[in-house]
């Protein structure tokens, strides 16, 4: 009987931990297709922008203005002296690889740069990569908590100036950004991004070919529409990667819940058989002593 009993209160254990993960699995799919809408609007708006500033250089340099268009974001340095490396990581657990997955590559990237002789400056956001370098006695300049499944804006470009204005005063050669990357709902890979100096903007935002060149008038000059748009496309990229952690996280939380409840249910029809068989046993040894108890009185 004992027996039995223990197998009942497990069995009552594991059926509370599937209610729990179940639950887990439809908020993290609720707040998984709220963030793919958010990523998947973004995207637009930075491939969208990317290719105006691409016509944009292209149409100044057909006009003979090629000499007066640029902007210090888009200059590389010969010499990359003093790097910042953001990571990108959750603030909770129960996801899965999600943070094991970029922690893996921002660590690799970290002793890579430093055994090239690169000052990296580390910069995390997330609790759990916070967690990771403490304990791997990392030091860390800033450390963020704020970046919730939802990043806003305003909040990413507090952080987008800061690194602009860094980059511009030469302070900073570099900004990588260690994030999952998000490109379908099937398929999310850990990457090193690197946002400073911008280079080309987004890759396939290239120039038209020479039949389907747009003709431009630019008001004011091409030199002042570079100012406003370089930092924007700048900003929204950064502003990007956080949204693509976002969603890529709340898809490994779905996946693992998802994976946990296929597993308590697996666990509880193994204990249901378990506990069939242990009560079978103790009812056949139940009747095998009244059987020997009557026959003895006979």
């Amino acid at each position: 009987m004992a027996k039995a009993r223990a197998i009942i209160k497990r069995l009552k254990a594991v059926r509370n931990i599937r209610k729990i993960t179940r639950t887990m699995e439809l908020v993290a799919t609720a707040k998984f297709k709220k963030a793919m809408d958010r990523a998947s609007e973004a995207a637009a708006y930075t491939r969208k922008l990317a290719e105006i500033v691409a016509d944009l250089s292209a149409a100044a340099q057909r006009s003979g203005n090629d000499a007066n268009v640029s902007h210090p974001l888009l200059e590389s340095r010969p010499v990359v002296k003093r790097s910042v490396l953001l990571v990108l990581n959750s603030n909770r657990g129960l996801c899965g690889g999600y943070n094991a997955g970029v922690l893996r590559v921002a660590q690799h990237a970290l002793q890579e740069s430093r055994k090239a002789g690169i000052e990296v400056v580390l910069e995390v956001s997330g609790k759990r990569g916070i967690n990771f370098f403490r304990f791997q006695k990392q030091e860390m300049a800033e450390r963020y908590t704020h970046f919730e499944d939802q990043p806003k804006f305003d909040e990413v470009d507090a952080l987008a100036t800061r690194y602009a204005a860094q980059f511009i005063r030469g302070e900073i050669d570099r900004l990588e950004v260690a994030y999952m990357k998000f490109e379908t709902a099937a398929r999310q890979r850990t990457v090193i991004e690197t946002l400073l100096p911008i280079g080309e903007l987004e890759p396939g935002a290239k120039a038209k070919p020479q039949g389907s060149t747009l003709e431009y008038e630019f008001l004011p000059s091409p030199q002042e529409i570079l100012e406003e748009l370089v930092p924007a496309s700048f900003k929204a990229r950064l502003f990007k990667c956080f949204l693509d952690a976002a969603v890529s996280e709340q898809i490994a939380r779905r996946v693992a819940m998802k994976s946990a409840t296929e597993n308590a249910d697996d666990m509880i029809r193994t204990l249901k058989m378990t506990y069939n068989r242990a009560r079978q046993s103790q009812i056949t040894s139940e009747l095998s002593e009244i059987i020997g108890g009557a026959a003895a009185l006979e």
